[in-house]
């Protein structure tokens, strides 16, 4: 881990009590969308701009100014994770703790969500704290989601 993601370690535990989202679970997502670069941006094929360490995506903007956040905060990297947190806690509202939901923070389309999630998970079982199965993330028990909820709480 390097010195930027550790000044803002702390951000996930933060924003994952915060919002009641696993902490593993968002430093896996981070990982997977920025290797952990708080300066990380990518311009989509749509003409959407994903921003900072969690790649928020430009379409989030007018919800988050409801909230009073802009695109200057995107690139703010704890404002960043939490609101990816933010996120993540409105697809686990909508499908449950379940591996659609962290699918879901990159895409509501099945094929993409799906594949999405089994990223996460592989993210998560090269670390070590999520067992390692034969079966896709996607066919996993919802005591697969839980199991690394059990583990950020230890």
């Amino acid at each position: 881990m390097g010195a930027a993601s550790l000044a803002y370690g702390n951000c996930f535990d933060d924003a994952a009590a915060y919002q009641h989202v696993n902490p593993l679970i968002l430093r896996a997502i981070a990982w997977q969308e920025s290797r952990n670069r708080p300066d990380a941006k990518h311009v989509n094929a749509n003409g959407s701009i994903d921003y900072g360490v969690m790649q928020i995506n430009t379409i989030h903007l007018a919800t988050l100014a409801q909230y009073g956040i802009d695109r200057e905060a995107l690139m703010s990297p704890c404002k960043n994770i939490y609101i990816a947190a933010w996120q993540l806690r409105r697809q686990i509202n909508k499908y449950g703790n379940t591996w659609a939901a962290v699918g879901a923070y990159h895409s509501a389309t099945p094929a993409l969500r799906d594949g999405y999630a089994r990223q996460i998970a592989a993210i998560l079982r090269r670390w070590g704290v999520l067992p390692q199965q034969g079966t896709s993330a996607v066919n996993e028990t919802r005591a697969s989601v839980r199991s690394t909820s059990a583990l950020a709480s230890e």
